[in-house]
Order: C-alpha cells, then structure tokens, then sequence
C-alpha cells in the first residue's frame, strides 16, 4: 500500500513499481545515510522457475535536494543486466547456490551505479542526463532469490556477499528482501475498514484483529549508504538541526525507453528515457491523489507538485472518515479549511517553531518528497510513530523501514496535526483508535545494512 500498486498503469509493470522509499541517518553509522527504493510489490516466496528480478531494461533513479529547490542535485542511477550459465535449462539453479559464482546458479543479475552531480535550474527537472551519470561501480552481483533450504541453504551468506563497498565510498545492495512495510491492505481498501473498530463503520462487523498480508511477502530493494558529507549542500557534517543545509529532500524513480518493439522473442528500446514511477511520502499516489490522475503524476516530477496541491489541502480521506464513521468524526466533519498541516508534512517540510528543536522544511516550493533532517542521530528508542510519538528521528523525518506510516498518516488527515497550525481544533477522540493495530515480527528487519530482514524462501512460505 505504500506505493504498492498504486496506480493504474504502473500496477501492470511491476519491475518498475517503485513501492517504498525509505531516508535515514544509518543507526550503526550515524556519519551516513541510507536511501532504500523498493520495487516489484508483492513477492510470493514461492515465485519460480522464474523467480523475482529487477528489470534489465528499466533505469532506476534516487535522487537528493539539497538546497530546497525540489530539483535533484546529486541523483544515483542503477542498472540491470542479466546472464545465462546453462540457458538449455528450466531451473533457475542445478544445485545448492554456496556463492555468488556458484556454477550451479543458472540465472544471475549484476548491475551498475551511476552518479550524476550538478546543480540544475529553472521550474523544471532535467533528465537530460539520465543513464550518463560517472560510474561508480560495475559488474556488481545481486544475491538469487531465496528458493529454498536445498537451493539456498545459507542465504544470510549470499545476502552478506551481495552487499558491495564502493571506491567511492558508498556501500550498496541490491535484491531481494522481506517487505518491511505493514499494513491491512484487505481492510483498508475494503472502504477504509479497520478491524479493530469496524463495529464504528458504516458497514459493521464485530471487532476483530488487524491482519498483516505482507508478512510473508517479499519485495526487490535498491540499498545505498552515503557519507553525509557527500549529500549536504557545503559538503559538511551538519550538527544543528535548525540549519538548513541539515535537511535534504529525497525521493525515487523508474524509467523506460520512450520507443519500445517487440522482435519475436526478443524486446528493444530506444530513444530517452521516460520517467514510468516515483515516490517520496508514503501513501501520496495511493490517498491523496485521484485515480484518474495517478498516471500522470507518475510521469512528472516533484518539483511540478503545485498541480496536486490541492488533494492535499483537501483530502478525499478526511472527508469519507465521518460518512463511514458514523458520529466518530463530529470535529473533523466540521473542519472545511485547507490542511496547512498536511501541506506541510507533505509537500514542504515543517518550518521551525512547529515541533519543539525540530525542522525540515525545503521552501515554500510544494513537492512530494520525503525530508531528512541529518543532524538529528538515530533514536536511543525508536518510536514507530515518529514525530506523533515523539521520536524526532522518524517519519516524516525521512522514513526507517519499521516506521507505522499508515498510522502516523491515517491518524494526520483525520486531524491529528491539524492543531499545529490551529490550536483551537479539538481532534476527535476517535483519532486515538486510528491505528493498523499491527506489530511487524523483530525478524522483519535487521539492524545492519540493507536493514530490510532475509527475505522468505519458497519452500517454507507457500502462497496459500
């Protein structure tokens, strides 16, 4: 749900569904960020012979604002290609894969990172130079999938050799993972139910548990941590969180080639290439914008995000909550003004004097990205509820892969932090009970880079 299958066109292209973005201070190296794009939602295990893989004809895009313009000053880029040791074989493995030059790994994906450096102008993103970056590494392997306990029976190993230093300095990954994101995505796209309170709804039920879906999924992730000094504007280590050249804006895209044919068997591309998916907040495309616009903003960038403004201002959502809630919503069915606080979180940052020793704001230039203040270090105790919980080291202060974004968001449109900007609204006592009401299992995640846990084989996770 985070930009699973968020939108029409892109829910039939799935190797260039950006379905997360994560941008956080490394909590084992706070000098570093760590950027994470996700893509190919909804990974069932048990995906073979032709098991998940990125696409080798798709050009995946992170890029960084460090000067508040919403246009990207430092972009990385990646790309896919795949080989063949037997092609005279259905099976994507002969044997147990011990490496990553197992003779008996058939199929194998290596990629390339780009980087492109510069400041760009005007109101417009230039992708001019989009796959000409100067390359930072090549030939670098991603791990297989993981099958099974015969066919990858040490996959921490492979996953381990997979993640690569580069003489630059960054360190990357790329390949498969557990989906770190959680949510009820049958129930909340079931006419925005919650389990918990569905006996409220409009339709109701008797209460029941939250389900999570994506605890067994798997997802395909693009991993890269970067020395801080690389990212900020005067290539310094920021230590006050309410100076600006702390805070970056970072979001993720996908490209294809504008002129595509199939030739038998074979596909070819040419021309530019054509941004197909991005994000930056979470739940932007899904919530916020109207599906008969959700291609369209997939296709421009965020510094053309004025035209989506108003979604903001005026969410669809805040407005549906009280018709399938009946009476839980009385304060938030009379609030009619525009959300400046939802403006903010969004599409600006929060200014100064809003959270107490807490800023990210980018300008007044509106645009979907996420926004990570570096000089605030890790949490000591992370809050999954963020900033809501007062951990000023989560979302929307960038995003860690554990962060309850559904909540913290759910809980915003329906009027949670409408009082930041206006004192006097009372939010309704329903909002405590907005909630997913699920607890992700530790193994979801690890506390090294990619952070994203091992993700689930085939043969123990069945699809149904």
């Amino acid at each position: 749900m985070s930009s699973h299958r968020e939108a029409p066109s892109i829910s039939q292209d799935p190797v260039a569904d950006n379905a997360d973005t994560y941008a956080f201070v490394s909590p084992d190296d706070p000098t570093t960020v760590t950027i994470i794009t996700n893509y190919v939602p909804l990974e069932g295990p048990p995906g073979g012979p032709n098991f998940f893989e990125f696409g080798d004809d798709v050009l995946y895009s992170i890029y960084i604002d460090n000067d508040g313009d919403a246009l990207p000053e430092i972009t990385y880029q990646f790309q896919f290609h795949t080989t063949y040791q037997n092609p005279n074989t259905f099976l994507y493995n002969t044997g147990p894969i011990g490496s990553l030059t197992d003779a008996n790994w058939n199929k194998r994906q290596l990629y390339s990172v780009a980087v492109i450096r510069g400041n760009q102008s005007g109101k417009t993103q230039s992708h001019a130079q989009d796959g000409k970056g100067k390359v930072l590494g090549s030939n670098l392997a991603c791990p297989p999938c993981n099958v099974g306990p015969r066919s990858t029976p040490n996959y921490a190993s492979l996953a381990g050799q997979a993640v690569h230093q580069l003489p630059s300095g960054e360190t990357v990954f790329a390949g498969q993972r557990a989906d770190g994101f959680f949510v009820d995505l049958g129930a909340i796209f079931d006419l925005a139910d919650i389990r918990p309170i569905q006996n409220l709804h409009l339709i109701p039920t008797a209460a029941t548990s939250s389900v999570d879906p994506l605890a067994t999924m798997n997802i395909h992730a693009i991993a890269i941590k970067i020395p801080i000094a690389k990212l900020t504007k005067d290539g310094s280590v920021p230590t006050d969180p309410m100076s600006a050249v702390s805070v970056l804006g970072i979001w993720g895209g996908a490209s294809r080639r504008k002129v595509q044919m199939l030739d038998g068997a074979s596909k070819k591309a040419s021309g530019p290439w054509v941004q197909v998916s991005r994000l930056g907040n979470p739940l932007f495309n899904e919530v916020i914008v109207p599906v008969g616009h959700k291609d369209a903003w997939n296709a421009t960038d965020p510094v053309q995000d004025a035209v989506f403004a108003g979604y903001v201002k005026q969410p669809e959502l805040a407005k549906l909550l009280p018709v399938l809630y009946p009476g839980a919503f009385p304060n938030l069915k009379g609030l009619t003004a525009d959300r400046a606080d939802l403006e903010a979180i969004l599409l600006t940052g929060l200014p100064a004097g809003i959270v107490p020793g807490f800023q990210n704001f980018t300008g007044k230039t509106p645009a979907d990205m996420l926004r990570l203040n570096v000089a605030i270090p890790p949490a000591k105790s992370p809050n999954a509820l963020g900033v809501v919980g007062g951990d000023l080291a989560g979302f929307p202060n960038g995003r860690r892969v554990f962060d309850d974004v559904t909540t913290i968001e759910l809980k915003a449109v329906a009027g949670a932090t409408y009082p930041l900007v206006a004192p006097s609204f009372t939010p309704d006592a329903a909002v405590a009970a907005v909630s997913e009401y699920i607890t992700p299992s530790a193994s979801r995640y690890q506390s090294t880079f990619p952070y994203l846990g091992t993700p689930h084989d085939g043969y123990d996770t069945p699809s149904s």
